[in-house]
């Protein structure tokens, strides 16, 4: 076993203390050098702890002229050409103005002003304002012209997690609060466009682009890099980036979960990989995960177990998402991609922006992106959170139920795992559709089916289309495919529902795969909340 730990810079976000004590950094400074020469306002969306905080810390360096952090980075040559071509001195030190709206949980109006203010405060008191104003946005404008004036600089503004009040107050109960904090930020971001005179350099980060507020509207010349192609990696770890920094962890994981070095790295892609933010882009691997694996020398969901926002399940069930459809099955226009708006039912963007969905392809002609999950951590996690609440699954006994239901399925023992089925579907919590909306009520049933198989980890395919019609859930097994048809008791029975399944001749494309087939036709007890009955019959492969 190789003994030797590297240190990794788990939960580190300043990159000056990363550099000053020898922890492991990817360089990712050519993009500080690409968007210092370019342009002047920027705004960045990704996922929760992707590195954005870490970037944002290397710019405040950068222009705080710590050429020390540099050292040896992409950068550090950069910077002493680039002076030199511009005829200045390199390394110049700028006022940075470092807001961070990250750590905060924001119960209240007075919480978001409070940080806003305790900021404010230390700017003035670091540049010597002696009169100050009362209200928020004024005080920041004055400040702005005020270090401008007084140090013949522009100022550099840096804003980590703009959004976090925001994606704070998204459950349901809070709309009015989430408003409040919409006008707030409204009028504070505001003067940077105002405030351009006095400004070198603005960099903005959060995890969404919220269409309704002036950061995107009054701040129009923000740009956004978000769907950039040349800054697709600026966050995540490339695979180049993974082999060449991380070689010693690759290894020493490999040998604490007996795989060969190749079959360490195809599970970390598996598991941690696949994040695509842009067509022709580059695919990145979460970095959270990668340095907690690392560091553990052991597979587990990091990222999903540090932390799931309780409005994604409940927007999910409000907006009747059928979710199923979620596995590489989500089409969607680069302008939706790219906002959300609360008020809109599709959880599509923000499902995308917070990192549960990327990108799969893209299709030129019609101008619309594939979305599906990137990768086993994200997938079977995020199935974790939903099945609860469409089941009565009981968290802690998941390993378990897991085993004993695949080995089930895989010996093609349909009685047993029908049985598991219905004990998970007892007391589900129903649909909030009406009693004569019968197809919603019958898919509220066949999510939880086809949940309850892709968290086995089952290849489940639900609304397959063939000839006649479509099925409503496909099971796929080493020997053996399994075809459902879903009905409410008041509108079907299960003869009925197999029935349905060999005249539509769901079937027939299947027997050419080989394997056996298995045919289920279904019926739930609307009452009861559960199976009423099933019928099933076999048909031999040709």
């Amino acid at each position: 076993m190789n003994t030797c730990k590297r240190v990794l810079p788990i939960g580190g976000q300043d990159f000056s203390d990363l550099r000053r004590n020898g922890f492991i950094y990817v360089d990712k400074t050519h993009f500080v050098a690409d968007l210092v020469s370019a342009s002047k306002y920027y705004f960045l969306s990704r996922p929760r702890r992707f590195g954005k905080s870490l970037f944002l810390s290397t710019l405040k360096a950068y222009f705080e002229g710590k050429k020390e952090c540099f050292e040896g980075l992409f950068l550090e040559k950069w910077e002493e050409a680039q002076a030199a071509q511009e005829g200045r001195e390199a390394w110049q030190q700028y006022p940075v103005l470092y807001l961070d709206l990250n750590a905060k949980n924001y119960e209240s109006r007075e919480n978001l002003e409070n940080v806003l203010d305790r900021h404010l405060s230390i700017w003035e008191n670091k540049y010597g304002v002696k009169e100050k104003r009362v209200d928020l946005e004024d005080r920041f404008q004055s400040l702005l012209r005020y270090i401008y004036e007084t140090t013949h600089q522009q100022v550099i503004v840096l804003v980590d997690e703009y959004d976090k009040p925001l994606l704070l107050t998204l459950e349901e109960g809070l709309e009015d609060l989430n408003n409040e904090y919409r006008r707030i930020l409204k009028g504070f971001f505001a003067v940077l466009k105002s405030g351009d005179p006095y400004l070198r350099f603005v960099f903005l980060t959060g995890v969404s682009r919220f269409s309704k507020i002036s950061l995107f509207s009054d701040l129009n010349h923000l740009n956004d890099i978000s769907l950039n192609r040349d800054y697709s990696s600026v966050c995540g770890i490339t695979e180049e980036e993974l082999k060449s920094n991380f070689q010693p962890e690759i290894k020493a994981l490999s040998e604490s979960e007996q795989l060969t070095y190749e079959e360490t790295l195809e599970k970390l892609k598996q598991t941690y990989d696949g994040y695509l933010f842009i067509d022709g882009g580059e695919h990145v691997y979460n970095p959270f995960s990668l340095l907690n694996v690392f560091s553990d020398r052991m597979f587990f969901d990091y990222w999903f177990q540090s932390g799931t926002p309780t409005f994604l399940v409940q927007y999910l069930k409000k907006a009747h998402f059928y979710l199923p459809d979620l596995e590489n099955n989500v089409e969607i226009d680069l302008s939706s991609l790219n906002n959300f708006k609360v008020d809109v039912g599709s959880p599509i963007p923000i499902l995308y922006q917070a990192g549960y969905l990327t990108l799969k392809s893209y299709n030129r002609r019609s101008g619309l992106y594939s979305l599906g999950y990137p990768n086993n951590e994200v997938k079977y996690g995020l199935i974790r959170n939903l099945l609860p609440s469409y089941s009565n699954l009981d968290e802690t006994k998941v390993q378990r139920f897991v085993w004993q239901f695949y080995e089930k399925v895989c010996s093609g023992d349909v009685a047993s795992f029908m049985q598991v089925i219905s004990d998970l579907l007892a007391n589900i919590p129903y649909s909030s559709a009406s009693k004569d909306d019968v197809r919603w009520r019958e898919q509220n049933y066949q999510i939880a089916v086809a949940l309850i198989f892709q968290f086995m980890g089952m290849y489940t395919q639900t609304e397959v289309y063939s000839a006649k019609g479509r099925a409503d859930c496909v099971v796929y097994t080493e020997h053996i495919i399994y075809i459902f048809e879903f009905k409410l008791w008041s509108a079907g029975t299960a003869e009925e529902a197999l029935a349905q399944i060999q005249a539509q001749e769901y079937y027939k494309p299947l027997r050419l795969q080989g394997k056996k087939l298995v045919l289920i036709g279904t019926s739930f007890d609307e009452e009861k909340r559960n199976i009423k009955e099933w019928k099933k019959l076999e048909i031999h492969a040709l």
